[in-house]
């Protein structure tokens, strides 16, 4: 018998609460409570999207760098919030942090939609962005810690199945909006456009209080009645005793570990950190935004019905909402199969159709005319965008939950969310000059070639970590940063062999 945090008595044995609850079978909690945990997904593929189509009517006179940053300045603030919510959420919890994100998605969104001027617009797009940061930073560890190891990729996935829902709402918001009121384009269409997302944002902050914080947090800072409560709301019955043994298990197996890697940020950590950036950066650099931000632009001139602005406008937006309807449909499927095929066979698929789809786009662009050439645009995006969300938008979010210690959970994933924001944002800003400079043709086929890089280093790099625990995972690392490059890549026998 010892005592444990705040004097409550634990015995010197019991059962081990984490592998109960990595065996637990996923009930309708579960799913409720990932989607909550993800509407921040939904508002970051609002908030993200919903700019494009109020872009032509905003009526304040910008700049060039003003101009681009309106668009990518909520990536730029995303990177600056996912490096200051993983501390926070290391110290302060997974869910205080949460709930803080809706709170500030909801005050940016109604800033945009009452802004006086083009400077108090900049900063309400700035604030969005702080929380798209921090919220996408935190939320599939927030799912790490509690999911199923069997299910863990299908819980996961959802925030990235969220992101595409929100930018599909983005786009038929803006339709039914200025289809009702074309004539208030100028004047009230852009700010309910913009002003939406905080509906969703404030629904968050309500029922994002009544979610449970993370299990794993709570007994690493050795609060063992609140987790036993966080337990419960998930199914599990235990006791103080059973967290108490878990406990020291972990900590048995820290010090273990210690004697091996001596800190924290051990070279297992770094190579995994190093990983999830690196496959970040290809998710981001590959083009993914460039149909799903520049769509009304780029495509409206092709289909428009008018000569005006609002139906150039009109019919971009309408192509564009077929081609986030379809990443919507097509992430369902990531959703059905990460679990199933894993995380490199599913990658390296979305990668390669990925490399097809912008080699026939490059194909459409530059050496077809007319119909056959919107046919052959059309589908090729189509199918950009289906193999991005298949193979490569939800595993990237995935991966980043899963792949670091606990302990420090909450800084690394702000790191990787970092870098990955820090690509969109270079992507976005420098893809106008890009475009002016060689032409989208040249562009799709840099894309191909990107897509191909990334397929070679998911091959030699991303181990598989499926059916594993995320404490196996930082295991995996640390052998592979000893030197054992292939624990996790030439075979996942050893991980199947545990799931059956």
């Amino acid at each position: 018998m010892r005592t444990g945090t705040g004097g409550t008595a634990v015995a010197s044995g019991g059962r081990n609460v984490l592998a109960l609850l990595d065996q637990r079978v996923p009930t309708s909690f579960y799913w409720s409570l990932t989607l909550l945990a993800t509407i921040g997904g939904f508002l970051f593929g609002y908030d993200t999207a919903n700019i494009g189509s109020a872009l032509p009517f905003i009526p304040y006179p910008l700049s060039g760098f003003a101009l681009g940053y309106l668009v990518a300045g909520a990536s730029l603030g995303a990177a600056v919030g996912a490096l200051a919510a993983g501390r926070l959420a290391d110290k302060l919890g997974r869910k205080s942090l949460l709930v803080v994100d809706a709170l500030i998605y909801a005050l940016g969104a109604l800033l945009s939609a009452l802004t006086p001027n083009a400077t108090v617009l900049l900063i309400a797009r700035t604030l969005i962005g702080v929380a798209i940061g921090a919220d996408s930073a935190i939320a599939t560890g927030y799912i790490a810690e509690y999911a199923p190891r069997g299910r863990r990729g299908a819980l996961s996935i959802l925030q990235q199945w969220m992101i595409t829902v929100g930018i599909l709402a983005a786009f038929l918001v803006a339709l039914v909006i200025l289809w009702a009121m074309p004539r208030s384009a100028t004047t009230l269409d852009w700010r309910l456009i913009l002003g939406v997302g905080a509906v969703p944002a404030l629904i968050g902050v309500a029922l994002r209080t009544r979610m449970p914080e993370s299990p794993r947090w709570l007994l690493r800072r050795g609060r063992f009645e609140d987790a036993k409560r966080a337990l419960a709301k998930l199914g599990i019955e235990v006791s103080v005793a059973d967290i108490g043994f878990t406990a020291r298990k972990l900590h048995a197996a820290d010090e273990h570990a210690e004697r091996v890697r001596r800190r924290i940020w051990s070279p297992g950590v770094k190579r995994a950190l190093i990983v999830v950036c690196v496959f970040f950066i290809f998710q981001q650099i590959s083009g993914i935004n460039v149909p799903l931000y520049y769509g009304p632009k780029l495509l409206g001139p092709l289909f428009q019905a008018g000569n005006s602005k609002v139906s150039s406008t009109i019919a971009g937006v309408e192509v564009t909402a077929i081609i986030a309807a379809v990443n919507v449909v097509a992430t369902y499927f990531a959703f059905r199969w990460i679990d199933r095929m894993g995380r490199r066979k599913i990658s390296i698929a979305g990668y390669t159709g990925m490399a097809v789809a912008a080699l026939v786009a490059a194909s459409g662009l530059l050496a077809f005319h007319g119909t056959a050439r919107i046919i052959a645009v059309m589908v090729a995006l189509n199918a950009f965008v289906a193999s991005f969300a298949v193979g490569v938008g939800g595993t990237g979010w995935l991966i980043q939950g899963e792949s670091f210690p606990t302990e420090i959970r909450g800084q690394a994933a702000a790191i990787a969310a970092s870098v990955d924001w820090a690509a969109n944002f270079a992507l976005i800003e420098v893809f106008p000059t890009w475009q002016s400079s060689i032409g989208l043709g040249w562009i799709m086929l840099c894309f191909a070639g990107i897509s191909l890089i990334a397929i070679g280093f998911v091959y030699r790099f991303l181990p598989e970590t499926k059916n594993r625990s995320v404490e196996e995972i930082t295991t995996l690392f640390e052998r592979q940063a000893a030197g054992d490059w292939r624990a996790g890549i030439i075979s996942t026998k050893d991980a199947d062999a545990a799931a059956a």
